[in-house]
């Protein structure tokens, strides 16, 4: 029996000792053999050792291991392919600084309270690089499905601060919508994770509970100072629906924040472009046609017109790929059907407008 860190975990390892969430809920049972999916789940949770049933000669590898990747005069772990990062996009570093610091962020709520002041300073070292970034084109370099909550808070943070920039919005209100989207779902920390990340349907006693994360992300916002009502509210109604369908309260149209429009919008669009554990990634295009119907009496019309404009504006000469597996670029874009542009393949012009079998799967390029 030793203790491991999870870094040096490998699958078919067996547990010795049970394995609790920071909440207190049962991650996994003693006797478990570790697969690869449950070396991830470990790390959604920030799990840093578990008590693992391990022989003496594989003990002393894994010591082994650990001495020569962390040699006594090396004083900061470093990447082994350096000329590689110094290439990638400061826009992806931010952000995956950003994910980083979110991760703490859900696990300190639980017993502290929100680490505010360093969230915004790093999301406002990522807006500073906001023009790399577009809703239909930006993919985490890397992304573990149970970090869905993290990359999803992230990336709705960006989204809403360009469509409240899109709209309008006075800039004082840009940084807040930010925020809005950035904590939207900060109550599911409060959630019980065999509920937040159960594979299949809930039951009605659950789906209830998941429900509670609006009331609880505005309790937890409350009495952070830097955000203001309306990013609270946004935890709060960011479920709610113009026609007053929506959940915890069954608001109208009327007395749903702005922020909270925003954030139902671009909380849909990542929710359904990212990989989760039950769903694979859709094509953003698909989504964006998807959001545009349920602008009929669930989500703002105007802020859903804006959205899907703006994000599709794309120049001439932006090279895609489409469900079929061709590749052409854009050559005209109706802004009556902005998600449906005219394609051209091999010197023939798909007008998607008229071949509603076929759509875009994947900016490769843009200008």
């Amino acid at each position: 029996m030793a203790s491991i860190s999870i870094s040096e975990l490998k699958p078919g390892i067996k547990l010795v000792k049970d394995v609790h969430t920071p909440l207190g809920g049962l991650l996994m049972r003693k006797g478990t053999v570790l697969l690869p999916r449950d070396l991830d789940i470990l790390r959604a949770f920030m799990i840093q050792h578990v008590e693992v049933d391990i022989g003496e000669a594989e003990l002393k590898n894994v010591t082994k291991a650990i001495s020569s990747a962390n040699p006594a005069n090396a004083s900061d772990e470093k990447p082994a392919d350096t000329a590689v990062l110094t290439k990638t996009a400061p826009f992806h570093e931010e952000y995956e600084k950003l994910i980083s610091l979110m991760k703490s962020a859900h696990q300190s709520v639980i017993a502290s309270e929100l680490p505010i002041y360093e969230l915004r300073n790093q999301l406002e070292a990522a807006i500073l690089h906001i023009k790399d970034y577009n809703p239909l084109t930006f993919v985490p370099r890397s992304m573990n499905e149970y970090d869905y909550i993290f990359h999803n808070g992230v990336l709705c943070a960006f989204s809403s601060y360009l469509l409240a920039k899109w709209s309008g919005m006075q800039q004082k209100d840009w940084m807040q919508a930010a925020f809005a989207g950035l904590f939207h779902d900060i109550g599911n920390a409060k959630v019980d994770p065999a509920i937040l990340y159960k594979p299949n349907a809930l039951t009605a006693a659950e789906a209830e509970e998941m429900r509670r994360h609006t009331a609880y992300g505005y309790q937890i916002l409350k009495n952070v100072r830097a955000v203001n009502e309306g990013v609270r509210l946004a935890a709060l109604q960011h479920h709610e629906k113009i026609d007053g369908s929506g959940y915890p309260l069954r608001l109208d149209g009327g007395k749903i924040h702005i922020y909270a429009k925003m954030v139902a919008i671009t909380d849909i669009f990542h929710a359904m472009t990212l990989n989760r554990i039950y769903r694979k990634a859709q094509s953003p295009y698909l989504v964006l046609e998807q959001i545009h119907s349920e602008a009929f009496g669930k989500l703002d019309p105007t802020l859903v017109r804006i959205f899907i404009q703006k994000a599709t504006e794309f120049h001439n000469g932006t090279i895609v790929r489409l469900s079929n597996g061709q590749v052409g670029e854009i050559v005209f874009t109706d802004q009556n059907h902005p998600t449906r542009p005219m394609v051209s393949v091999g010197g023939e012009i798909i007008n998607l407008v008229q071949k509603r079998q076929l759509y875009i799967e994947e900016v490769l390029s843009s200008n």
